[in-house]
Formats: C-alpha cells, structure tokens, sequence
C-alpha cells in the first residue's frame, strides 16, 4: 500500500557557499534532520550542506545515493528502495531547488510512477530570483537550460529566444557554464538589436551579488560585468 511508503522530501540547498542558511534551517532543518537516507547530485557538497546545517549526528551515519548527469535510467528504480522500505529520502541539487534544471526530476518522476508521496520544501532558486530582480515579463516566461556550444548554433538560438521574447513578450532564461559567460556575453551584444532588453545576474545570495538590466545600446556602452566563472543567469526580453 503507498501509505507505508515513505516520503520523498525536495530539498534546497544554497546557491551561494557564503549565503546565510538562517532561512533554510528556520523552515526546514527539522525535516532535514529526520533523514538518513538522501538523493544527492553530488556527495561531497551535499555533506557539506548537511554538516553546515547541522544534523545532530555525525554525517557518516547518512547514507547517500547519487543521481547526476551520469545516472543511467534503469539505475533510477534502484534509488527508490529506501521509500519502498518506508523510509523517507530527502532529494539535494547541486545548489538550488532540486528536481528544476536538475537529474533529481527523474527520482520524482519514478516516485509519482510508484504512487509515492512527494513534498517540495520552500527555498532560493536562481533562476526566479533572477526574473524576480530583473523587471523583466514574470507573467510570461520560459526557462531554456543552457545554450549550444556551437558558435553557428549559439547564435541561432540567441535569435530564436530574442524573437520568441519580442513576437510573444515572454521573458526568455538562460544560463551558460561559468567560463564561458564572458563569451556569451559578447557574442549576446553582437547578435541581439540595440533595443533588446538583457538581465545579467551573477553570484545571487552572495556578497558580490550583482544583478542589471539595460537595452543592448545601453550595454554596449557600459564596462563589461564581472562575470567570469561566476554563476550567472541571462534573461532576454523586450
């Protein structure tokens, strides 16, 4: 019967290695605290993250599987054990909320197949933190993961999201791998009109937080931001 399963917990991890987790561990630490068993994209952050907040025990005593890039489907079954035994499993990102731009949406998935509850807790998100600083459309928007590698196709899909953000209104969100934001960002200059509307947001929750939205004309006009191998979200609109 489902109800003797146990419950898969979604929970957020900081985005930021210096962010406070005052907010995390005011909401959630007493759930995360009555976990053994956890869902991981990789090990060694998510003890961090544990071992920040605190268990109350030593982190050796949780038992940790992972579910990242490298996971194989028939594999996914096999993380569901513990929650078939009746044990609950908390589901950690990277960094972030868990199962959005993350593997773990494939465990959520198998547990919805099994019938067995799942429970997203409440925390930070880059990408609508983004959107939420940015002044850009939030009634209309589209998250596009990252962009091709590609140079050609990079900048086919710069057009397809900038025509997409100026036919429809919808703000289009993007992210690209940290070293190769400072490329992105000129490529963007380049191939986007001088109307365009662009959000760059970097380090949020941070100290060096930084967060600006301005036409292209205005960007090109403007010293570069910092962005080099720092977490960044892109935002395109009009």
């Amino acid at each position: 019967m489902a109800e003797n399963y146990g419950t898969l917990y979604m929970i957020p991890s900081p985005i930021s290695d210096e962010a406070s987790l005052d907010v995390l561990a005011a909401v959630n630490a007493p759930i995360i605290r009555s976990l053994s068993h956890f869902v991981v994209e990789n090990t060694r952050t998510s003890r961090r993250f544990l071992s920040r907040l605190g268990m109350g025990r030593p982190i050796e005593e949780l038992k940790f599987e992972e579910c990242n890039e490298h996971t194989r489907p028939e594999e996914i079954e096999g993380l569901l054990a513990p929650l078939l035994a009746g044990e609950s499993v908390g589901v950690i990102s990277e960094a972030g909320l868990p199962g959005i731009a993350d593997p773990g949406a494939a465990v959520v998935a198998a547990c919805h197949r099994k019938g067995i509850k799942v429970v997203p807790l409440s925390g930070p998100s880059s990408i609508f933190m983004a959107l939420m600083a940015s002044g850009q459309n939030g009634q209309s928007f589209a998250f596009n993961g990252y962009l091709p590698v590609k140079p050609h196709e990079r900048r086919g899909a710069i057009r397809k999201y900038e025509q997409r953000a100026l036919s429809e209104g919808q703000s289009q969100i993007f992210i690209e791998t940290p070293y190769r934001n400072g490329a992105l960002m000129e490529e963007m200059l380049q191939s986007l009109g001088s109307e365009t509307l662009l959000t760059v947001a970097a380090d949020l929750t941070a100290p060096t937080e930084y967060v600006r939205s301005a036409t292209v004309r205005k960007w090109r006009t403007l010293p570069r931001p910092e962005i080099h191998k720092r977490p960044a979200i892109f935002i395109i609109g009009r």
